[in-house]
């Protein structure tokens, strides 16, 4: 683990390269305690040797799920946040990236295979948008993240009045205009944050309320879910660089801190 820097939860989400990632040779072995959340924030900006590697372990769920993106360049980041996710992943497992296995549950919910799942108790999630990527990674308990830019072309007082309750909409709208594209993408990755851990998706947006306190981005956020959602989650959001926003969500978020490779 000398290579690898953990850094505390205070700090800036930051992005490396994928190619920290992907053209390491050694697979150094990555403690992780139970109830810790670590967190990787990757660039997917890899060189044609890079996306080779990277296309090189994807099994073959992953390269047909790839192949039927229309856009080049969204099959090429598909593969380089994939691949970024099994040589993170592989580090926790002390195995090569392209021996990681993955199920899926029910929900259709990526999880890795039921012998590495055993062996190691293992828990992750992947969201990745716009050319960046972030990994949550987690021990016996479920984690969900998600990453959004923040987008002024989206149509904000429409969709927070369709998905999201009535305080949420009220609060969105009574913000200045400035701040409402931050504060609605806010919510929002807090929301699929908590459904992604439920692996649950869109489908219940909804039925999850977020109720954001008001002393800054670093203090949990309370959530209320409908009967959908049974088991108790938190929210934490997350300080990204600017013009990003990002959340992750377990039943336990006391240990929260960004992974990085210490080149020094």
């Amino acid at each position: 683990m000398s290579n690898v820097c953990i850094r505390e939860h205070s700090a800036v989400i930051s992005f490396q390269s994928i190619a920290c990632l992907a053209e390491i040779k050694r697979h150094s072995h990555i403690h992780l305690e139970p109830n810790t959340i670590h967190l990787w924030g990757v660039k997917l900006d890899g060189s044609a040797s890079c996306l080779a590697r990277c296309k090189e372990w994807l099994d073959e769920r992953e390269l047909d799920r790839s192949a039927r993106l229309i856009r080049a360049g969204d099959r090429e980041r598909y593969v380089l946040a994939h691949g970024g996710l099994r040589a993170v992943l592989g580090r926790y497992l002390g195995i090569s990236p392209d021996l990681v296995g993955f199920d899926l549950g029910e929900s259709g919910k990526p999880m890795l295979t039921e012998e590495l799942r055993d062996r190691s108790a293992i828990t992750f999630n992947l969201s990745h948008a716009h050319g960046c990527a972030l990994v949550a990674v987690s021990r016996a308990q479920e984690v969900g993240i998600d990453l959004e830019p923040v987008r002024s072309d989206v149509q904000v007082e429409n969709l927070s009045r369709r998905f999201f309750s009535q305080s949420e909409h009220t609060t969105i709208m009574q913000s200045s205009p400035d701040e409402r594209a931050a504060i609605f993408f806010r919510y929002w990755v807090a929301k699929e944050a908590v459904l992604k851990a439920q692996g649950i998706g869109l489908r219940g947006l909804t039925g999850c309320e977020i109720m954001l306190g008001t002393d800054g981005v670093w203090k949990d956020v309370r959530v209320h879910v409908d009967s959908r959602l049974l088991d108790p989650l938190r929210v934490r959001l997350l300080s990204c660089e600017p013009g990003w926003e990002a959340a992750v969500a377990a039943k336990n978020l006391d240990q929260v801190r960004q992974c990085g490779l210490d080149r020094q």
